[in-house]
């Protein structure tokens, strides 16, 4: 199965912008393609998205993945209990409360925001036990490709939100197509909202992570159906690769980060 899990969006204005954080850098434009997801393995693990509508703590153990890979050039797996532990911890999931037919009341997915303030003040697990700190997180304006562009390149991957076209998830159960394009015929009613890591891209297509594998989605796609980004910037992305959002470095980062952990 394919699970969703993904709550509606919602608005911090405490959260920082990255075109805001751009305005008077003068910096290089992104390139024209990356993609992180090379070298990696066809299949990466579903860390219960076909069991739970944990997406929105599932994408951050994928982010670990793409991160270690490329930066450590070893690609850690948060394992499933960890990623279990999240859900539990912040969204509010009892396993407990498991009924006889297999549902359970509290498996209501989550909030990506509410997600990324727990990670930001705790850490995203490793294997192991261990946690890799989040240094800053910011919010991408999903009408602008060369930010969603940047981001990918310069954080690794870029975390997004989406609303769910039935077409892509078929309701039998069977596996979503490898590509996701805009297809007016189609069923395009909205099942429910998903949370995505996307890890590269071109001028046609971009590659992202969900259900244990690597998906592709068109630019079209991405704008008519997405409502919220985030850039992740992760210490250890950032110390083995020197590469953070807009440049910023590691203090500049953490002073921005004080005001959305403020209560």
């Amino acid at each position: 199965m394919y699970k969703l899990g993904r709550h509606p969006r919602s608005y911090d204005p405490r959260i920082p912008h990255l075109s805001a954080l751009m305005c008077g850098r003068d910096l290089p434009p992104p390139p024209p393609s990356v993609d992180y997801s090379r070298g990696m393995p066809a299949h990466i693990g579903m860390m219960l998205n076909d069991q739970l509508g944990d997406c929105t703590c599932a994408a951050p153990g994928h982010a670990v993945q793409v991160w270690s890979s490329n930066a450590q050039k070893r690609m850690v797996t948060p394992t499933d209990q960890e990623i279990l532990g999240l859900y539990e911890k912040i969204c509010g999931y009892d396993p407990n409360q498991t009924q006889p037919d297999g549902s359970n009341p509290t498996d209501q997915g989550g909030n990506m925001q509410v997600v990324q303030n727990y990670l930001m003040k705790n850490g995203i697990p490793l294997s192991g036990g261990g946690t890799t700190k989040v240094l800053l997180w910011v919010e991408v304006d999903i009408r602008n490709k060369q930010d969603v562009m940047r981001i990918i390149d310069e954080c690794g991957v870029c975390n997004i939100g989406f609303n769910v076209p039935q077409y892509i998830l078929p309701d039998d159960g069977s596996p979503p197509p490898r590509q996701w394009i805009i297809n007016p015929s189609a069923d395009n009613s909205i099942i429910g909202g998903h949370d995505v890591v996307l890890v590269g891209y071109d001028q046609n297509m971009i590659t992202l992570a969900s259900w244990g594998s690597w998906y592709q989605m068109s630019w079209d796609f991405f704008q008519k159906f997405t409502d919220e980004a985030y850039g992740i910037a992760c210490q250890m992305w950032v110390d083995r690769t020197g590469k953070t959002p807009a440049g910023l470095t590691v203090q500049q980062m953490e002073t921005l980060m004080r005001a959305v952990q403020a209560p």
